[in-house]
């Protein structure tokens, strides 16, 4: 399939959508065919020389195939904000055994009483007769009384070492055919042996009749000729608790019912007596329910007797599981008869238990990793912790136990537990150990014969781990890459068998690289490792130096205290840490790549684990004195900010509050290097450095401070100061936190700093400078103020105190809520100590001065103004809070409680409403105040709406104003970052996998916009012929649009009203989708709408007249609608030419740039991806700048309108004071009045228009003096200000221009020939004596569609009109789609 231009590609790999400029050039080579391909554009040569733009392929291909998202980034889309719902202690489970018990000693009890049988037990002939692999009668003895003794000896024996290969540091103490007092004393000298920990009972019962149905075991008399029975109350009180029974005889499962009936007799008795004696109550109270139970079989079930089996077939299972489990393989899968493996080879199997690399130490290991999983997966959590993870004892008779409900159940037999199991006989994984043991007995013959022969064994090792690793692997790669509303994925089968797969050299690399893979799925994977007993291992291992471990150790360790910060204690012993410090601090670094990334990991474990631990911070400075140089070297990373990020943060979290490593920071000159970093290109790095700052400021707070150190953190301070404007709320929001430590720690200095600036204030309230009055001023040596009475207020003038001051006073009025709520509660706090200091009464006297001389001009502002306006000032809405129109410290005498101080309910919003009633002489005049009063004043409009809901930030809480203000503030930028390694990185994110909802919604996006490219590009020509009249769309917004755009695909149109109403609609429905308030303050306005990232999902960018870029995120959804990002783009705001333009931007989003300009002296360039302000570049001109363009293309070249009628051009690529490559300011042929408009088409011929508000309009190249076209229209001095609004069309030749005299006019680039000719409807009814005419106040042109809306001043509607060579949009259009 072709393209729209003619031209057979591949589309290449969906990537994120990123630029509008993209979607152009995509289609770019489709301009040029079209205007290059024809025989009548042969000579087609585009403006300005760059059609060579078009020719570059490499360029093109650059364009199409790159696109670039900005503000969409996590520290966005949170603010720097932890979820509401963020709790660390609910990221991690409780997976430590804080009640760890053991079985230290042990009673084997074996009543067999060996050649009599019980009366209640009737054996068939053959019969099970093996006790412990021993025939308690020998076929070939010859006197059955030695026979017996020694098979009872060596049935006890066996029995006892079979125990001690589960487990060797418990005491055992084996009792043969025991008396009912022998049982006593022996169990009761144990207990008091034991205290507190477990004891194993043993009963083989398989000599003496069933337990009885009251709970009653037997035993022997002395003599042997009675059978006595026990009571289970008693054995219960013999042994206590807690206790570890095996009961092997039959019936055994009544047992447990009797036990348990026992045990609540035992806490009923226990009750009573406390009762009676409530001073036991002090003595540690025995749970008699703390039992754990094995019993052989179901109450009405008899053992086994095939004479194949053993007659302890249950403790054979429990204590000797492979053989049993080989034996039972060979019984249930029969072999030829001429076979040489038989029953006996079972026992018979090479190699030892302990050496996993023999054959029967592989089987016992695999045995070992199928058992732990499958009790893994069929049990509960805390039944498997307790089962399985709590006491070695019990977790190896429990993975046996598996074995035996799997044997047994064969046999007719249902072994019983307390706490009771799920039955596990019929788990998948069986069938893989039966391939496992298939796989042994394969090779036994062989091996048997090479052992005999004394060969080395050739053994061919099982593929059981290798495949599990593998089916492990296969989770991995089709797990969720992220949690979802409805939880995580099931977790992984295999897991404990990777676990297992650890202690293998072999597989062990394979294991911790898809270990890492698996945590790196999200916390919930972490906690699943964590409870399963993953830490021991990983924690040994750092005592290996196998540099091929060392990445998938670091990435799993920095996992593990991403969400546990509690392994603190386990790093420092065995000094695991030097594991970490020694890959930051090496040269030689670790066998990856990734490098700078592990190291990163590392440093971020190292800050963890110096996080409020001072015996760390020791051990680290003690071990590694080279670490801070070492951080420090890796902040000239520039390739690596996450590793600049967290060396900051290691170094913050070593010396916060710990003054040595401080001393060892200063003698590296640390503080002076990290402050350097103020300016990183990445916001979290600049927050990192604030953190760090922070610490070394907070560290020694409270002591008394050295003169040398006080001087490098006033230094550091002055530096600090200029972060003030930095474009990222993250680092504003930070900066307050820095500001309110260093003003906690020289709070003396901060109060005289401020006192000297409320004088000041007064002052220039009152318009003199006079010393009436007291104004105390004597300061102590420690900053402490006394009152003397010398009038004089320069102590701190000049100082960094009285700018910081200055600057947290404006931060308390900043764009964005969270900055401005940090910032007030700092002034709230020092206006607090100030009232409260002996300067308290004075302050107060001074304050109420302030207030009359507020309230005085409040008065003579409203006595000035005129009917209309005083009626207009009653009806106007609540006042928004507002921000300060320029920064305070940059204009000196502007006074500071002039402006607002804090946009909540504290002492300095007081400030801001006592002072708010006037306007001060900087402030930016309203619209209705403008250029525009003196002939739109008199054209009665419709009434402003209500007042619009300000757009939230992300997980913003407002400041409890009942609660006392106290600072230094606290940061959660550190727990924000950490984060990031909670977060899957091995993958990308499920919005970036193919299939995915997000995915599949980018793509058809993607088409879509071909699509609506493909379908309008060939009605460009015809535009610039056809009549441009035909009403496509008319409706009411409910106020006059003075700005107004629309999105290039998306049915939206966005308009803004003169104050800070936004509306989005649905231009082709006509419904209003969205309606929210921009939020700036009073008297000022929106002056510039935009909308970026229009190829995926778009965000709005305005900009207001106080200076102030937002960026809102889901503009038309009123529901999720969120304030992305906010800042003051301009803070010298200088009124010129008697009017003013506020601000004005250009965004360019192929550059990720924002041109900011207005009433200012320089064109401010803002990177958006780094968030700060990369240039100033000189207007060159005393005037305001109107309107601002620039190539969207290459984006290098802007151009510049002011409101003196010139022109400028600027080269970004040259030195800011170089930049200006063309200027246009010839009056008699250029321009002579306001700029209304300049701009510079994107596509087309790339047009260069301008136009000025006397009518005059001009076409320009930037490598031309003079313009190369120009259309003046008749003088009127009746109407100096005829043209209001310029549009220009992106790709089609038009353009258009909106009139006082509420006229659109419509013109072609070829010839400034007029197309169309028409006036907008207007709906209300207008008062008698009124000129039937209204200034346009808004005209746009649709990016891509033949189609413009315009609004008229003072009325509520928007019409739409389209060229009549728009009814032929979409035909004969075929697009090639995008597919994923």
């Amino acid at each position: 399939m072709l393209r729209a231009n003619g031209a057979a590609s591949r589309p290449p790999k969906l990537l994120r959508a990123k630029s509008e400029v993209s979607s152009d050039r995509r289609h770019g080579g489709q301009e040029g065919a079209e205007e290059g391909g024809g025989s009548q554009h042969r000579n087609f040569r585009m403006r300005h020389g760059w059609e060579a733009q078009l020719k570059d392929k490499e360029h093109a291909t650059l364009l199409s195939q790159t696109f670039f998202m900005y503000f969409e980034d996590k520290r966005h889309e949170t603010a720097g904000n932890l979820p509401s719902d963020y709790d660390p202690k609910v990221l991690v489970g409780e997976w430590r055994m804080k009640d760890r018990l053991k079985t230290i000693s042990a009673i084997l009890a074996v009543c067999l009483n060996v050649g009599v049988d019980p009366p209640d037990v009737i054996k068939t002939n053959p019969c099970a007769r093996l006790e412990c692999w021993v025939d308690p009668i020998p076929p070939d003895s010859t006197t059955q009384q030695n026979s017996t003794n020694t098979s009872n000896a060596q049935i006890g024996k066996n029995l006892q070492s079979q125990y001690e290969n589960l487990s060797l540091r418990t005491r055992y103490r084996v009792i043969l055919d025991p008396t009912i007092e022998e049982l006593r004393r022996y169990t009761t000298s144990l207990r008091r042996s034991a205290h507190a920990e477990r004891i194993l009972f043993h009963y083989n019962g398989h000599g003496v009749p069933k337990p009885t149905a009251s709970g009653e075991v037997w035993c022997f008399n002395r003599s042997y000729t009675q059978y006595i029975p026990i009571s289970l109350y008693d054995l219960q009180e013999w042994v206590g608790a807690p206790g570890l029974w095996v009961w092997d005889c039959s019936a055994s499962g009544g047992i447990i019912k009797g036990f348990l009936d026992g045990a609540k007799r035992h806490d009923a008795n226990q009750d009573e007596a406390l009762k009676r004696d409530p001073a036991r109550a002090q003595q540690p109270l025995i749970k008699w329910d703390d039992c754990i139970h094995l019993a052989a079989c179901k109450e009405s079930e008899v053992l086994p007797t095939n004479p194949d089996l053993p007659a302890d077939i249950f403790t054979s299972c429990l204590t000797t599981p492979i053989i049993m489990a080989v034996r039972f393989f060979i019984l249930q899968n029969p072999l030829p008869l001429n076979s040489a493996i038989t029953l006996d080879t079972a026992r018979n199997i090479p190699g030892k238990v302990s050496e996993r690399r023999t054959p029967l130490g592989e089987l016992n290991w695999i045995f070992t990793a199928i058992t732990d999983t499958i009790a893994w997966n069929s049990l509960p959590p805390p039944l498997f912790k307790k089962l399985f993870r709590q006491d070695l004892m019990v977790a190896a008779l429990f993975r046996n136990f598996l074995l035996a409900q799997r044997v047994m159940r064969q046999y007719h037999c249902h072994p019983q537990s307390w706490p009771q199991i799920p039955e596990t006989h019929n788990h998948p994984l069986w069938r893989s150990w039966d391939a496992a043991v298939d796989g042994i007995l394969n090779q036994v013959p062989k091996l048997l014969e090479q052992q005999k022969a004394s060969e080395p064994l050739e053994y061919q090792h099982s593929d059981f781990f290798a495949d599990q690793l593998s089916a492990f692997e296969v989770y991995l790669a089709s797990a969720p890459a992220s949690t979802s509303s409805s939880g995580y994925a099931k977790p992984p089968e295999q897991l404990p068998i990777v676990l297992q797969v650890l202690l293998s050299q072999v597989h062990r690399l394979r294991a911790l690289i898809l270990l890492s893979k698996f945590l790196d799925l999200g916390p919930w994977a972490v906690n699943l490792a964590l409870s399963i007993g993953i830490f021991p291992y990983v924690l040994k291992l750092l005592q290996s130096q196998a540099l091929e471990l060392k990445p998938p150790m670091v990435f799993i360790w920095a996992r593990i205290l991403a969400v546990d910060q509690s392994c603190q204690s386990d790093l420092l012993k065995d000094n695991g840490y030097t594991y970490f410090t020694s890959i930051l601090n090496s040269a030689t670094g670790i066998p990856l790549g990734n490098v700078a990334e592990h190291r990163a990991m590392c440093a971020f474990v190292i800050s963890m684990f110096c996080r409020d631990f001072r015996p760390a911070k020791q051990a680290v400075l003690d071990t590694n004195p080279e670490i801070i140089e070492g951080c420090l070297h890796h902040l000239l990373d520039m390739e690596n900010p996450l590793l600049r990020q967290w060396s900051c943060f290691c170094i913050s979290n070593l010396w916060r509050d710990f003054e040595p490593a401080k001393k060892a920071g200063m003698a590296a000159q640390a503080h002076a290097r990290i402050r350097d970093r103020s300016h990183d290109p990445v916001p979290e790095v600049r927050c990192a450095c604030l953190d760090a700052l922070t610490s070394f400021v907070c560290t020694g707070m409270g002591e008394p401070i050295d003169a040398a150190i006080q001087l490098e953190e006033e230094t550091m301070a002055s530096v600090v100061v200029a972060m003030g404007m930095d474009g990222s709320i993250m680092v504003r929001k930070q900066l307050t936190v820095f500001y309110s430590t260093f003003i906690k720690k020289y709070e003396n200095r901060i109060i005289v700093a401020a006192w000297e600036q409320l004088l000041e204030e007064r002052d220039k309230r009152t318009g003199a400078e006079d010393d009436s009055g007291l104004h105390p001023d004597g300061i102590d040596e420690d900053g402490q103020p006394e009152l003397n009475g010398k009038p004089t207020r320069t102590l701190s003038k000049k100082t960094i105190y009285r700018a910081i001051w200055r600057q947290i006073l404006s931060m308390s009025a900043d764009p964005h809520p969270e900055v401005a709520r940090n910032a007030s509660i700092v002034v709230d706090y020092v206006i607090g100590a100030l009232l409260d200091s002996p300067l308290g009464v004075h302050a107060n006297q001074i304050l109420d001065e302030i207030i009359l001389l507020g309230l005085k001009r409040d008065h003579a502002a409203l006595s000035g103004m005129d009917g209309l306006s005083r009626q207009r000032s009653r009806d106007s809405r609540p006042q928004t809070p507002p921000s300060p129109a320029a920064s305070t410290a940059s204009r000196p005498v502007d006074g500071y409680f002039a402006q607002p101080l804090s946009r909540t309910a504290s002492v300095a919003a007081a400030m801001k409403n006592w002072f708010t009633g006037a306007k001060t002489p900087t402030e930016p005049p309203s619209p209705t105040r403008s250029h525009r009063d003196a002939l739109d004043h008199h054209i009665n409009g419709p009434p402003h709406q209500p007042k619009a809901k300000v757009p939230p930030s992300p997980y913003y809480v407002d400041r409890d104003v009942s609660q006392p203000p106290t600072i230094p503030l606290q940061s959660n930028f550190f727990a924000w970052s950490t984060s990031y390694f909670r977060e899957p990185q091995m993958r990308p994110s499920e919005a970036d996998e193919p299939g995915s909802l997000d995915y599949n919604e980018r793509l058809w996006r993607r088409n879509r916009n071909d699509k609506i490219i493909a379908s309008t590009q060939p009605l460009k020509d015809a535009a610039g012929s056809q009549r441009w009249d035909v009403p496509c769309g008319y409706f009411g917004i409910g106020a006059a649009p003075v700005k107004m755009v629309f999105h290039q695909f998306e049915n939206h149109l966005v308009t803004s009203d003169d104050r800070d109403s936004i509306a989005v609609w649905d231009w082709k429905e006509a419904t209003q989708l969205a309606r929210f308030s921009n939020g700036n303050p009073a008297g000022s306005r929106v002056t510039e709408v935009r909308f970026i990232n229009e190829d995926d999902q778009a965000m709005l960018m305005t900009g207001s007249s106080d200076g102030v870029i937002k960026i809102f995120r889901c503009y038309d959804d009123v529901k999720h609608i969120e304030l992305a990002s906010s800042f003051r783009a301009l803070s010298d705001l200088v009124l010129s030419d008697r009017q003013n333009a506020g601000l004005v931007f250009d965004w360019q989003q192929g550059q990720g740039r924002i041109l900011v300009a207005g009433d200012d002296r320089v064109i401010r360039v803002w990177q958006a991806g780094h968030e700060l302000c990369i240039v100033d570049i000189p207007a060159r001109s005393g005037s305001c700048i109107t309107s601002l363009t620039s190539d969207q293309v290459e984006g290098n070249v802007f151009i510049a309108g002011f409101g003196n009628g010139s022109l400028r051009a600027y080269d970004q690529r040259l030195a800011p004071r170089e930049s200006m490559i063309m200027d246009w300011v010839d009056r008699k042929t250029d321009h002579r009045s306001w700029i209304v408009g300049v701009h510079l088409q994107r596509g087309g011929m790339r047009e260069l228009i301008s136009a000025e508000s006397n009518g005059g309009i001009r076409l320009w190249d930037i490598r031309m003096r003079k313009a190369v076209a120009a259309l003046n229209p008749p003088s009127s001095r009746s109407q100096p200000r005829q043209l209001r609004t310029l549009a220009v069309h992106e790709h089609a030749p038009v353009f258009a221009t909106g009139g006082a005299d509420h006229t659109i006019r419509v013109y072609n680039t070829t010839d400034l020939k007029q197309l169309s000719t028409f006036e907008p409807y207007m709906s209300y009814l207008r008062l008698a004596n009124v000129p039937r005419n209204a200034p346009i106040t808004a005209t746009a042109f649709h990016p891509h569609r033949l189609m413009m809306a315009c609004g008229a001043v003072n009325d509520g509607h928007v019409n739409l009109f389209k060229c009549e060579a728009s009814g032929k949009e979409g035909r004969e259009t075929v697009v090639e789609e995008w597919r994923g």
